[in-house]
């Protein structure tokens, strides 16, 4: 008699959710440019390559709002290389789904740039991508968890 082989029931993976092929900036590109693209695009978030594809860093509309315009730059002729986020949290294509919320409620993002073992960008999972295709309750508890109010006085 053959025995029968026990599979655990895995979960659904970042690749079933995620964007492929997201639009994406080079540290070179102006803040203005950027903005127009999230704006063209509507979306948050733009990741920055290098020429190999390679994740350099995000840009987001909260980096253009606090870091160049309430700084007074100049978002017309700065590259988003000076005001994005240069170490932003991955995950991979077959990382489970439920680890990658984790993540987003632990870090409080909406995004996180999906990458290969190289530090290639292969896509962006999204808050939203994952509401859409989730199930209710689990689409409450992830958006519970990622927005939290902050908590404490404002000093």
């Amino acid at each position: 008699m053959g025995r029968m082989s026990k599979r655990r029931r895995q979960g659904p993976k970042v690749h079933e959710h995620m964007t492929d092929r997201p639009r994406c900036v080079t540290p070179e590109t102006r803040v203005s440019e950027a903005a127009e693209l999230m704006a063209s695009e509507d979306v948050g978030s733009l990741p920055i390559l290098d020429g190999e594809n390679k994740l350099t860093g995000v840009i987001t509309d909260r980096d253009i709002v606090i870091r160049a315009v309430a700084a007074k730059k100049d978002p017309q002729g700065m590259p988003v290389r000076e005001i994005a986020t240069h170490d932003p949290v991955t995950v991979r294509a077959d990382d489970d789904l439920s680890d990658a919320l984790k993540l987003m409620a632990s870090y409080q993002v909406r995004r996180l740039p999906v990458v290969d073992e190289d530090n290639r960008l292969v896509g962006v999972l999204a808050q939203a991508d994952v509401a859409m295709g989730a199930k209710e309750k689990a689409v409450g508890e992830m958006v519970e968890g990622i927005s939290q109010t902050p908590t404490g006085p404002r000093v």
